[in-house]
């Protein structure tokens, strides 16, 4: 066959084989989720297609390009082989990654659809996010390293480099402490159940929730939508304050000062009315009680409960905004009075010149 029809139809079959190949595979997933609905792992395998079709196509033009015998492939016959070696690695590698994730990801929906425990879920989510980290960066390391062997100068580089590797890593190891110290940090927070992926915290004066975990740093939305990039080795050497660990509901306080004539029993009558018409409360308990004393006011403290924190903090707000409300319609005498009197007689006269 004349080289010139050949290419054509080189290309053009290898082509028609590879999105004949993406049909059949996408048909026989799309057949294996209909009868398995439950498993999200075909569904999640469909998206490998690309990548398939890709080291597909790369495949067979690696192997078939020399058969074309088209003049100006044999000249650059030796690029034209390297770059769809380096197109087929690639292509390969992100195959590897999303067949990885898709599993990963199946895996992680399967125990979060049968597991009831938030906590455990948040856990497993932050150790699945870490796994596909790690895993992309070695495929990836993997990768960059089989197409650098592609080429004869890199080859004998990494030779001659070979003889000194031992002195490379010590310099390497010593500059890269506090990078590979996070990398450490990163695994001890995933595994160690430590903090996790929805988790609120508070660091450093911060209020927020965790809302993403790497190896290396871990951010925090705080409750104004800013967020906090911290490094992850933060959380393993400095104290820090995790209401979701152990569950996430919580016990909060409001504070009132009040006159010493404040009807204490009809504040708590009224903390219990409040709470009751609260969506946010969730029923767990409540308390009210005169906790301090001064010459001129005492010190209310109301005890209130919510599922999670943001409800905690809708329950103290409401509860308090209601209360000094309601004190100021039905007894504003409670309220706090700064009283002013008349000074005794000679107390403050000024001094004249005979006195």
């Amino acid at each position: 066959m004349n080289s010139a029809l050949l290419v054509p139809t080189v290309l053009g079959g290898s082509i028609l084989l590879t999105v004949a190949a993406g049909w059949a595979v996408d048909l026989l997933l799309r057949r294996a989720e209909a009868r398995h609905p439950e498993t999200a792992l075909w569904k999640l395998l469909r998206r490998c297609r690309r990548a398939l079709q890709i080291v597909l196509l790369a495949a067979l033009l690696r192997g078939a390009y020399r058969q074309t015998e088209w003049p100006p492939l044999e000249e650059h016959e030796a690029a034209v082989g390297r770059i769809l070696s380096l197109a087929l690695i690639g292509a390969g590698a992100w195959l590897v990654v999303t067949v990885a994730s898709a599993v990963v990801e199946s895996g992680y929906a399967r125990y979060a659809t049968g597991t009831r425990d938030p906590a455990r879920v948040r856990r497993v989510r932050t150790q699945v996010t870490l796994i596909m980290r790690v895993v992309t960066v070695v495929v990836t390391l993997v990768a960059v390293a089989a197409m650098l062997l592609n080429f004869p100068s890199f080859r004998a580089l990494g030779t001659s480099m070979l003889a000194s590797a031992g002195i490379i890593g010590i310099v390497a190891g010593v500059a890269a402490q506090s990078t590979l110290g996070n990398v450490f940090a990163g695994f001890q927070i995933a595994f160690g159940d430590m903090v996790r992926i929805g988790d609120t915290v508070v660091v450093a004066g911060e209020w927020g929730v965790v809302e993403e975990v790497t190896l290396t740093f871990l951010t925090v939305r705080t409750w104004d939508e800013r967020r906090i990039t911290m490094p992850v080795s933060y959380f393993t050497t400095r104290p820090f304050e995790n209401w979701s660990r152990g569950g996430i509901q919580m016990t909060g306080t409001v504070f009132l000062h009040c006159d010493h004539s404040a009807p204490v029993d009809l504040l708590r009558d009224k903390v219990q009315e409040i709470l009751h018409n609260c969506r946010e409360w969730d029923g767990r308990g409540w308390d009210l009680a005169v906790t301090e004393a001064t010459p001129s006011s005492i010190v209310v403290r109301a005890i209130v409960t919510a599922k999670d924190a943001d409800d905690l903090w809708t329950v103290r707000c409401a509860v308090r905004e209601q209360l000094i409300g309601w004190l100021a319609e039905k007894h504003p005498d409670a309220l706090p009075r700064i009283l002013f009197g008349p000074a005794p007689d000679g107390v403050g006269e000024p001094m004249g010149p005979g006195r």
